[in-house]
């Protein structure tokens, strides 16, 4: 179950996704120099828009797509609050395929396979988690923050 796996803030601290019990969660895995980068910005409007009716987003910055995410996790918490004043928890940096894929991951995939097969494809993918811990719904890097606000309000 979602709840079950603990995973390390962008600051390096123990993060138990149990803290989250109750509320929707997106989960996106992230980057600071890929073309969706400015996803950031609509993410940060959801989060401000829903994060009072029990809405969470999770960013797990990821540098297996092109190097896009080559800083350290202080540089990029820098460039995300600096640029993009991003408020919601980033968590440090993750691997989302291959032997190191982050067990959170691994559950996420298997709970919502991708259009073809599980792997990640790219930076921003992103998973919908319902107030139990349901793994509803996966979406492509090209979904836009704003067209995930229905599905976000349906779970609300």
């Amino acid at each position: 179950m979602f709840y079950d796996y603990t995973v390390k803030d962008i600051d390096g601290n123990d993060l138990p996704l149990s803290k989250f019990k109750g509320e929707v969660v997106l989960v996106v895995n992230t980057a600071s120099k890929c073309g969706f980068t400015k996803q950031y910005e609509g993410l940060e409007a959801l989060y401000e828009k829903y994060k009072d009716k029990g809405f969470v987003i999770l960013g797990f910055s990821c540098n297996q797509f092109g190097s896009q995410e080559p800083g350290t996790e202080a540089e990029i918490k820098n460039f995300c609050e600096a640029t993009f004043s991003v408020s919601f928890p980033m968590m440090s940096k993750i691997d989302v395929n291959g032997e190191n894929t982050h067990p959170l991951y691994k559950f996420l995939k298997s709970e919502q396979h991708g259009l073809l097969g599980n792997d990640i494809k790219w930076n921003f993918t992103k998973f919908l988690i319902d107030r139990e811990g349901n793994v509803v719904e996966r979406f492509a890097s090209q979904k836009t923050p704003k067209g995930l606000e229905k599905e976000i309000e349906k779970l609300l």
